[in-house]
């Protein structure tokens, strides 16, 4: 029996090396996800913060999110940030010096991420998705900062959880007319008008610049609704 060619046998000996490192990280990953239910199971309500880490802690976005995250705190919802600096570190740092939680899912960069001192619960993931994942399941609502792509993906990923009915419709608040204003009109005058979107698809976020607006869309979406019964629900609330 005519035996292979040596060159079958390195290529099958290499496959297999790299099959056992993409296997092992399969645990790697499943690890991420127990840590984060475990830590994060009993936060809710919580409100998941998005926005860039290149703002420095006296722009008035960092401002402005630090005063939003105090007020979410001492109103008893746990605040849920990316852990790093800019919008991040802000949202902690008001909701730290509250009486909720201050939450830090951080994430492993190569630069610009580092975490936060102001988290009283810091998770740290190697993985994007599942990162994603604990910014989504125990949501109670979103305020999205100004930002930039990461920001973006974040925003992209929970409208079309939503709109696509694999997590319930909650609050998506975008803080800054003047930001997000351009984007809101390349949405209605680019995705709108060729169809893609539809009309009932842009009433999945509202827009605010005031503070206490912020947090009012959030207690008037939650009037007369049994929190106890939302955080009871927490593991039917996303399909994912």
């Amino acid at each position: 029996m005519a035996s292979a060619p040596k060159s079958q046998y390195q290529r099958t000996e290499k496959t297999d090396r790299a099959l056992s490192r993409e296997s092992w990280k399969i645990f790697q990953i499943m690890a991420e996800f127990v840590e984060g239910f475990q830590k994060l199971a009993a936060i809710s309500p919580s409100v998941s913060v998005f926005g860039s880490a290149r703002f420095p802690q006296d722009h008035k976005y960092s401002l402005q999110v630090e005063e939003i995250s105090r007020k979410l705190s001492d109103a008893g919802f746990a605040v849920v940030s990316g852990g790093g600096p800019g919008i991040m570190e802000a949202s902690n740092r008001g909701a730290f010096a509250g009486r909720s939680a201050s939450v830090g899912l951080n994430i492993q960069l190569p630069f610009e991420q580092s975490g936060n001192q102001y988290q009283d619960i810091a998770l740290n993931f190697r993985y994007f998705f599942a990162r994603k994942v604990m910014f989504v399941k125990y949501a109670s609502a979103y305020v999205v900062m100004p930002g930039g792509f990461g920001t973006l993906d974040e925003m992209a990923e929970i409208l079309t959880l939503m709109q696509t009915g694999k997590s319930r419709k909650i609050p998506v608040i975008l803080v800054g007319r003047e930001f997000w204003a351009g984007f809101v009109e390349w949405l209605e005058a680019s995705m709108l008008a060729t169809g893609t979107i539809g009309r009932d698809d842009l009433e999945l976020f509202t827009i605010e610049d005031d503070t206490d607006r912020v947090i009012d869309t959030i207690f008037d979406f939650y009037e007369g609704v049994d929190m106890d019964e939302v955080v009871a629900n927490d593991d039917i609330n996303m399909d994912i």
